[in-house]
């Protein structure tokens, strides 16, 4: 679906020190990922706070929306953005006087995730009209990521907090296997001490991460708020400058993400997420060349598992595999901590799946969920070639788990897509509630500052509003030129009849080297359009050689195009 990020890596520095064989002395060139979630378990019990009941009672008004008036299609959106600003202006304290405390506002890990799971049994209410059930999406979507409060705290209405440590709460606890329980330490800590401002850099920056994780934007509001803090008490620390560059790198805004870097790297040239972020802003800004000289320089300074995931993406990127799969390793074996296990794991996994290596990538999957058996990345990379082995029901089985607790448009896409492969009674509309879901995301993304425009393209050409989708795309090249931008508006400007227009931004996708599947897909059929049907030969059947199962849908559609092609010779 989308491009790769490092949204799974888990947030810590790391110590100076190699502890593997330095990338950069093999002079390899680097880029970025960034989509893999994060590695921590929400495991706290279930209790039935407000917050809780609110998303209950949502769900039960949208299960009996059948009987009655639904908003339409403007009206969702508008109450998933309503309900945002709801949630921001609760957690309005996290930026008051520090001098006078701070109130428990933040809901606990528990009712996030009943929260999410709401919008799970929403989508499996049952059959509706496509308006109705947008509008009762987008509504509980809102309502359930967002209707906790947008600010600090582990405890609420009396209940007692964690003891804080009587020194600031290092970031690295935040790489633990609980997140919950680091948030919940810098909260007592900040109570406690609310003029820390280092402890708060590091709450903004955990709850960037517990949105990667949770799937929940409203968390971004949350994180700015915490680091804007830490700037008022301590102006211009690298600590808060870089997690703002993380933030924005989050919500998709890589220009600020390179300022705040750049910021950051000035006072502290050391930074390990200051490193990182740069790459990843230079990389999703299409600027290749800058980002090999970032990766090169973070290497030197911070070399790590961050780093050599970087610098072998930028290897993949330009179809060097084999020095991908090398510096992985290494970093792989270098690993330790499970988050890191599972994070890289996951990352040979999905190089492993981009070659059709279906047999290896479902091995390192089940490594990376032996380290951590809820990273997101793996389960739904887990699905994905399971599905691709002719292992559907057992694919359909895991997407489904991973879209209750995290109903996000990549695993959202690729179980609807799989419920249209299946065809069975009942499979169309279920395949109609994920993409539902998707445009509800969105919605709730934006009202959280989050730029969804790519995310918009990719689920909307296929499954969607195909206007919505070339708006959505021609606004993304604008911002940034990479090749997922030049695929997303390629394929957008196809499904809109501008087949010719379509063709350089095809190719502009597949000149770096790049080997994927699904971009070689797109292409031969833009040139099946356009007339250059031998070239639409070569990109097809390149397509199904690399991976042939790289997608339930598309896979089948290549096929039958290929057929086509071949009879018409």
């Amino acid at each position: 679906m989308s491009p790769r990020t490092n949204d799974g890596e888990p947030e810590r520095e790391q110590p100076a020190s190699r502890d593997v064989e330095d990338p950069a002395s093999t002079d390899a060139e680097n880029t970025v990922p960034m989509d893999a979630e994060n590695t921590v378990p929400m495991d706290a019990e279930n209790t039935e706070s407000g917050d809780v009941q609110q998303a209950r009672t949502a769900a039960e008004d949208a299960r009996g929306a059948q009987a009655t008036e639904a908003p339409g299609r403007v009206r969702a959106v508008r109450d998933a953005e309503s309900a945002a600003e709801t949630g921001d202006a609760e957690g309005a304290t996290a930026t008051g006087d520090a001098e006078g405390g701070a109130k428990d506002t933040a809901p606990r890990a528990d009712e996030v995730d009943v929260r999410v799971a709401a919008v799970r049994r929403l989508s499996t209410a049952g059959r509706r009209r496509h308006a109705l059930h947008t509008g009762a999406c987008a509504a509980m979507v809102a309502v359930a990521l967002t209707a906790g409060a947008i600010a600090f705290g582990a405890a609420r209405d009396g209940e007692p907090t964690p003891v804080a440590a009587a020194a600031a709460v290092s970031p690295g606890l935040l790489a633990g296997a609980d997140l919950d329980a680091g948030i919940a330490s810098l909260q007592a800590r900040l109570r406690a001490q609310p003029r820390d401002f280092a402890s708060w850099a590091a709450l903004g920056l955990a709850y960037v991460e517990q949105a990667r994780t949770k799937g929940d934007p409203s968390r971004y509001p949350q994180a700015e708020k915490a680091l804007k803090r830490s700037l008022e008490l301590r102006p211009e620390n690298d600590a808060a400058l870089s997690g703002r560059a993380a933030l924005a790198a989050a919500r998709h805004d890589f220009t600020a993400a390179l300022k705040y870097a750049d910021q950051a790297l000035e006072r502290n040239p050391y930074s390990e997420r200051a490193l990182c972020s740069r790459i990843d802003a230079l990389v999703e800004l299409g600027r290749y060349e800058e980002a090999l000289e970032a990766v090169r320089t973070a290497d030197r300074r911070r070399p790590g598992v961050p780093v050599f995931t970087r610098y072998a993406y930028v290897h993949e990127l330009r179809g060097d595999v084999a020095t991908a799969r090398r510096v992985l390793d290494r970093a792989l074996a270098a690993s330790t901590t499970p988050g890191d296990i599972a994070y890289v794991a996951t990352q040979l996994g999905q190089l492993a799946w981009n070659q059709g290596d279906h047999a290896t990538a479902l091995t390192h999957y089940a490594r990376a969920l032996a380290a951590d058996e809820n990273h997101l990345p793996a389960l739904e990379g887990r699905a994905r070639a399971q599905a691709a082995s002719g292992r559907r029901t057992e694919a359909i089985e895991g997407l489904e788990q991973v879209v209750a607790r995290f109903p996000l448009p990549g695993p959202l896409v690729e179980l609807g897509e799989l419920y249209e492969a299946r065809g069975g009674a009942g499979d169309a509309a279920k395949a109609e509630d994920q993409y539902t879901l998707v445009d509800a995301w969105t919605a709730l993304a934006r009202a959280n500052g989050v730029n969804a425009d790519l995310d918009t393209a990719l689920a909307a050409a296929d499954h969607g509003d195909r206007a919505a989708a070339l708006r959505a795309a021609r606004a993304e090249w604008a911002r940034r030129h990479t090749v997922h931008t030049a695929d997303a508006l390629a394929w957008a400007l196809h499904v809109n009849g501008e087949d010719e227009e379509a063709l350089p931004y095809a190719r502009q996708a597949t000149a770096t080297g790049y080997r994927n599947a699904t971009f070689l897909y797109h292409r031969g059929v833009i040139e099946r359009a356009t007339g250059h049907s031998r070239d639409a030969r070569t990109h097809l059947a390149a397509a199904l050689k690399l991976n042939p199962g790289f997608s339930p849908v598309g896979a089948r559609e290549a096929r039958a195009a290929l057929k086509t092609l071949e009879a018409a010779k």
